[in-house]
């Protein structure tokens, strides 16, 4: 699980780059956009025109070159230390890997016609006639080189040879790692292909089913801190389809989503890939969940419910994050999850029967710069609008429902002298396994000046701590002694949204302001060299 989560959290470092150029495109789009410049019919001049083209036009080879990208992103995100400079090692260990392979190909003859390479599994990177393996060369890259960095980044030598020690020697063990693994990918990569196409044509040809199951999963591995790990391969590979657009071949819904934004030329996005529609569940869902806790909570309990649940519901609305609804239901009412797991996999299968190609998984903001650009007549977001509202009413309507004839104890529902608030992981595990902890919240906490110091001694103190890293929205910790941990002091002294206990592994929810607190912890801790 460690393993996991580390390599979780290192493929954020690239993924939310992404985002950055989505939104950077759109803006360019904004000024190319014939639809709109019908409109604003001043802004159709070569100042605004050329303006916009720059700008969407240098942010697509960002989309072209994910494979380098994810490659020194996830190394660096999994080196012990020396971060810096493991993420330019991971650069040049990226170049030696494609020139290897093309050589090596070239010897053997088997590199396509360059002027005819559609169709060939074969692509052009950083100039480089290479096997297209696309993000999945990045990110196998990127975890040999982190391990091996890892391994021989600190070992020095005390003769004439000292200055190939450290990180230089870790890339001299490097080159002939990679070399071999570029010759070994040339003879069994063709056969990963033809699975991953394989797996692509299953979910396509499997339909709405596909698309439910896709969705369903996503939400279900939620609690685990891995669910990120179940789209990232839609969303940036071949799974999420192949699209031609121009002269250049994308692949994964998120890549063929934003290059089709600055392809005039194109009226409406591709049919035949695989979207992600998470955001309905996000905007529109837990909107109607939370109204359903509130409208079946106990009458003295209603004011209490309302101060837990709209702050909630308006962090999911505007910024997709759902963790603290979400590890309510696993903790107070399991089906609740399931069925919200299910409606979001639904939402999915509906919006894809209206065409609907519209996007929206971080909330409305996103909602609203990625796809209103665009015009209806491509993404159809006023029906995404529209579908979102069905679900509000469906989430609000099932939840009410479940919540009365089951008599679930939500918010605002709980047992005399229970406490109403959310819940976090750890809560539902310590319920599942009979286990009861006491909340022992030390007065003296309050007394504390910096937020580092706060965090640390709720977590058991310096000694308890092992490592510390940090996600989007989580506090990603490794600690000797999960006992130790104070959640209710978390909770309330440092406004964490929720705890997760899994083993050694304790992640504290924050939200957007992680990376702040994440420094004050590593500054208490003197990890800031690891940074």
């Amino acid at each position: 699980m460690d393993v996991m989560q580390r390599f979780s959290k290192a493929m954020f470092i690239p993924v939310l780059i992404l985002p950055i150029a989505g939104l950077l495109i759109a803006i360019g789009n904004i000024f190319t956009n014939p639809n709109l410049l019908e409109v604003v019919p001043f802004l159709d001049n070569p100042y605004t025109v050329g303006f916009g083209t720059i700008i969407s036009g240098s942010l697509v080879t960002i989309l072209q070159n994910l494979g380098i990208i994810f490659c020194v992103g996830i190394a660096v995100g999994l080196a012990d230390n020396k971060k810096g400079e493991a993420g330019f090692t991971a650069m040049l260990a990226f170049l030696v890997f494609i020139n290897a392979m093309n050589k090596f190909m070239e010897l053997n003859g088997t590199l396509a016609d360059p002027e005819a390479l559609r169709g060939t599994g074969q692509s052009v990177v950083l100039g480089v006639q290479v096997l297209d393996m696309g993000v999945f060369a990045g990110i196998l890259l990127g975890v040999i080189i982190a391990y091996v960095f890892n391994k021989y980044a600190d070992i020095e030598f005390n003769n004439a040879f000292n200055i190939y020690g450290g990180t230089r020697f870790a890339f001299i063990i490097l080159i002939p790692v990679v070399v071999i693994f570029a010759i070994v990918m040339t003879y069994i990569w063709p056969f990963f292909q033809s699975g991953i196409n394989s797996l692509g044509g299953w979910i396509q040809h499997a339909g709405n089913f596909g698309l439910f199951v896709y969705g369903a999963l996503e939400r279900l591995l939620i609690p685990t801190g891995l669910h990120h790990l179940v789209y990232t391969p839609f969303l940036y590979s071949s799974l999420g389809g192949t699209e031609v657009i121009g002269e250049a071949v994308f692949e994964g819904s998120r890549n063929i989503y934003y290059a089709e934004m600055v392809e005039p030329s194109i009226r409406q996005l591709s049919e035949s890939v695989i979207w992600d529609a998470r955001g309905i569940s996000k905007m529109f869902g837990l909107i109607g969940a939370c109204l359903a806790m509130y409208v079946t909570a106990d009458p003295d309990k209603k004011q209490r419910a309302k101060a837990i649940l709209i702050p909630a519901a308006f962090t999911s609305f505007i910024a997709g994050v759902t963790e603290p609804i979400e590890f309510s239901f696993m903790f107070i009412a399991p089906i609740l999850y399931v069925v919200h797991a299910a409606l979001s996999g639904l939402s999915m299968v509906v919006l894809n029967i209206f065409n609907v190609r519209s996007i929206g998984p971080n909330g409305f903001i996103d909602f609203l710069l990625m796809n209103v650009p665009l015009g209806i007549e491509k993404t159809g977001w006023p029906m995404y609008i529209l579908v979102g509202l069905v679900f509000f009413v469906i989430y609000f309507v099932v939840f009410r429902l479940l919540i009365k004839m089951m008599d679930l104890k939500t918010i605002g529902r709980e047992t005399e002298g229970a406490e109403t608030r959310l819940y976090s992981k750890k809560d539902y595990l310590d319920k599942q396994t009979n286990l009861s902890h006491e909340d022992d919240v030390d007065v003296a906490t309050q007394e504390r000046g910096s937020i580092g110091v706060t965090v640390v001694e709720l977590l058991g103190g310096k000694d308890n701590i092992e490592s510390v890293t940090n996600c989007y929205s989580r506090l990603r910790t490794v600690l000797k002694d999960p006992e130790l941990v104070d959640e209710a002091g978390l909770k309330n002294e440092t406004q964490a949204s929720g705890v997760v206990v899994k083993g050694n592994n304790v992640q504290v929810v924050y939200g957007v302001q992680v990376g702040s607190i994440r420094k004050s912890v590593d500054e208490v801790l003197g990890f800031s060299s690891k940074d």
